[in-house]
C-alpha cells in the first residue's frame, strides 16, 4: 500500500511539472518571414554550437546573395538546392570567409532577387550567438 501511494506521488508530480513546463515555457510569437523568404537557421536569437551551419530557404525563383557579419560569401562557397531554394553555408579549412564561428554574436543578411518576371527585391537580417 505504501509504494502504490509513493508512485500516484510522483506520478501526480511529474504531471503538475509538465504542466508548469507547458504554460511558463511557451515561447513568444512565431517568427514570420517577409515573403519570399520561408525559413532561416539557426534561427534569430538562436544560441547554437562552433559546429553549426547556416541555411537560408527562399521561394523558387530567386537568387540570394549572403552576408556574414558584413562580409559576403563566396558564391563558390554556397550550396544551393535550386528546386527547393535552399542555400547552406557551414564555415571550415577550404572557407575563404572563416574558417570556424568565433563565439560570440554573429550578424547575417540576406538579400534576395527574384530571377525571372517582375522585379522583386528585398533583405532580411538577423543575428544569433555561437557558444
Amino acid at each position: 500500500m505504501r509504494y502504490r501511494l509513493i508512485y500516484v506521488g510522483l506520478g501526480l508530480l511529474t504531471v503538475a511539472a509538465l504542466s508548469l513546463c507547458y504554460v511558463f515555457g511557451r515561447g513568444g510569437d512565431p517568427l514570420i518571414f517577409p515573403p519570399p523568404l520561408e525559413d532561416v537557421s539557426p534561427k534569430p536569437y538562436d544560441a547554437v554550437p562552433m559546429q553549426s551551419g547556416l541555411e537560408v530557404d527562399l521561394e523558387v525563383g530567386y537568387e540570394a546573395r549572403i552576408y556574414v557579419n558584413g562580409y559576403p560569401i563566396p558564391s563558390s562557397e554556397l550550396s544551393f538546392a535550386e528546386g527547393v531554394g535552399i542555400y547552406r553555408w557551414r564555415p571550415g579549412g577550404r572557407s575563404l570567409l572563416m574558417s570556424r564561428w568565433d563565439v560570440g554574436e554573429h550578424t547575417i543578411r540576406v538579400e534576395w532577387e527574384k530571377t525571372y518576371g517582375l522585379p522583386d527585391v528585398g533583405h532580411f537580417t538577423w543575428t544569433f550567438r555561437v557558444q
